[in-house]
């Protein structure tokens, strides 16, 4: 890209206010996501297939790590929400130690609407392509991810609630 190309396209992004950015920057094709099994809270097995028919947000994290500890209480206000037939947030731990540690997380700083998963490190981190913790992904009812952020976010603002409506109601499913 050519320096005048780049500056232009990053004084027009500055001059964006935030407010108007959505969250997560919708693709303008879904792509094809590759699903490992994880289990859920009870040990049961499953896919990204299992929750076809719903948006997903599914959020990649571990209780190791600072950002991820930071931003779960705003999935669990997503959850509780936006959660149900049409939605769904999906925190998959990807902790070395199983669910024991995810556990005394939730009841340490009381999440109360967020379901339990737990997936094999390297697997879930290299099927998603997530480079860093956490990973977010907003995947339509098709199971084809939509969206992606890296890094920590506010997920129960006004902004990202008004997006995940607009999407569950009619956008890129």
């Amino acid at each position: 890209m050519k320096r005048r190309g780049f500056l232009t396209g990053a004084a027009a992004l500055a001059a964006t206010p935030a407010t108007a950015r959505p969250l997560m920057p919708l693709y303008n094709t879904p792509r094809r996501l590759l699903s490992p099994p994880f289990v859920d809270g009870g040990g049961r097995e499953l896919t990204l297939e299992d929750f076809r028919g719903r948006v997903v947000l599914l959020n990649i994290w571990a209780t190791w790590c600072p950002p991820c500890r930071e931003e779960m209480p705003t999935l669990d206000r997503l959850q509780a929400q936006l959660g149900g037939d049409d939605f769904h947030v999906l925190p998959l731990s990807i902790d070395r130690a199983g669910l024991d540690p995810v556990r005394r997380f939730y009841g340490e700083i009381g999440i109360r609407h967020l379901d339990m998963y737990l997936a094999e490190e390297l697997r879930a981190m290299l099927a998603f392509g997530a480079v860093g913790l956490p990973t977010t992904i907003l995947i339509n009812r098709k199971g084809q991810e939509i969206a992606r952020l890296v890094g920590p976010a506010e997920w129960d603002s006004p902004q990202a609630v008004a997006q995940f409506q607009s999407v569950i109601s009619h956008g890129r499913n």
